[in-house]
């Protein structure tokens, strides 16, 4: 009687969270609904008459394109400096960040025996760079610095260490401790620990989120050249900007950045399968 009683309990609380999901289902729905037809009415365009031109734009982008023909190939050639920039941009700006973040990660990890007052402030500060987005740094340095392709740096920068220090932090925790005890127990110091037990274990991961945050990075300067930043970006704003008859630019431009994006992704499988002794990773 007792199982049974116990069995209708389980069934009665089953339904009840059931029902109360469901409500809770309807009322997002319901406000959803509300605040579509309250935006919808304040758009003069209205949104479902927009949503069918909504592949105008990049229509004419690929009849451009095409129409261009062979000169099209001329215009990737001529946006490869700019591409260029954006990876230098990008490239210093997570070297820069990934160096801070590996010293911020040993810092605020507690399984590589850090010195435990400091990891709260370090975890705290690694939060605070990563609560600002690179274009909110980006605007305020362009506007104190001018500008250029700096602030871009800095700003990328900046988030790429809070972000990757976060994320070496987590693989820190994951080590086998029992060769930084050997050490330790050998009369090793705390460096010599890093460097011969910690660097080894964590030395693959640590090389595919750097690659990872580089492809990220190359995306976030990308965009930084909208606000001033230079770079490939800055073209695509005039690009896009000029609208009709600058379709052939805009797409010789997303397909150097594509290319981009690709090349950075099988380099990163590559060399993370060197380091790890298993030849290419597919």
């Amino acid at each position: 009687m007792a199982v049974a009683a116990l069995e209708q309990d389980i069934l009665s609380m089953r339904k009840r969270r059931q029902l109360y999901s469901l409500i809770g289902v309807l009322l997002v729905v319901a406000v959803l609904v509300s605040g579509y037809s309250k935006s919808n009415a304040m758009n003069s365009g209205s949104f479902v008459q927009g949503l069918s031109k909504f592949f105008d734009y990049p229509g004419e982008i690929v009849i451009e394109a095409w129409n261009a023909g062979p000169a099209f190939f001329g215009l990737v050639v001529h946006f490869m400096p700019f591409m260029l920039e954006t990876l230098n941009i990008a490239a210093v700006a997570t070297l820069i960040g990934g160096t801070f973040a590996v010293v911020l990660a040993m810092a605020s990890t507690r399984n590589v025996d850090s010195y435990a007052p400091l990891i709260p402030v370090v975890r705290r500060m690694m939060d605070i760079m990563r609560a600002f987005p690179e274009l909110i740094i980006a605007l305020f340095l362009i506007f104190v610095l001018g500008s250029s392709p700096v602030p871009a740096m800095i700003a990328v920068a900046f988030h790429t260490s809070g972000a990757l220090g976060k994320l070496f932090s987590e693989v820190n925790e994951n080590i086998d401790r029992k060769p930084i005890e050997g050490l330790s127990a050998c009369g090793a110091s705390w460096l010599q620990r890093i460097r011969y037990a910690v660097m080894p274990q964590v030395a693959p991961n640590y090389l595919s989120y750097f690659l990872l945050r580089f492809e990220i990075n190359v995306r976030a300067s990308a965009i930084l050249g909208f606000v001033g930043a230079g770079g490939i970006g800055a073209e695509l704003r005039r690009t896009i900007g000029w609208g009709q008859g600058a379709g052939d630019e805009t797409a010789a431009i997303f397909v150097l950045l594509f290319a981009t994006i690709m090349i950075i992704d099988q380099a990163s499988s590559y060399l993370r399968g060197k380091l790890v002794g298993s030849g290419r990773a597919h």
